[in-house]
């Protein structure tokens, strides 16, 4: 209104170092430590959901038109993927991950024991 109307500065899109099924390990936050498997991840917004990681509470009202009984629901919400490492499935440690350009495509690899993921 007194100026100039300035937008918001797009973020450049990252490509995610972990994808749904993976098994992770949260780095930061109150749940620092514990592991759970991605169920989600949202490349545009970098966040992921881990299961059984950052619980919150979210109040309820009942509606009895659409069967929702009222409550307190607990349920995961999202952790920025800077805060999670994934974890090699072949030496069960916390690794970064790398990528080999294959015939067939891109594929991961660990780089503590340097073998596929």
């Amino acid at each position: 209104m007194y100026g100039k109307a300035t937008k918001q500065k797009e973020t450049p899109r990252v490509k995610p170092h972990l994808k749904k099924g993976d098994t992770v390990v949260v780095l930061a936050g109150k749940d620092r430590g514990k592991q759970g498997k991605v169920l989600r991840v949202n490349a545009a917004k970098g966040t992921a959901i881990v299961e059984r990681v950052n619980f919150l509470k979210k109040h309820t009202r009942p509606n009895p038109q659409r069967n929702i009984q009222g409550g307190i629901l607990e349920r995961e919400a999202p952790v920025k993927l800077s805060n999670l490492q994934v974890i090699c499935p072949s030496c069960n440690q916390p690794a970064r991950t790398g990528t080999h350009r294959t015939d067939s495509g891109v594929s991961r690899f660990c780089r503590k024991c340097d073998t596929e993921m």
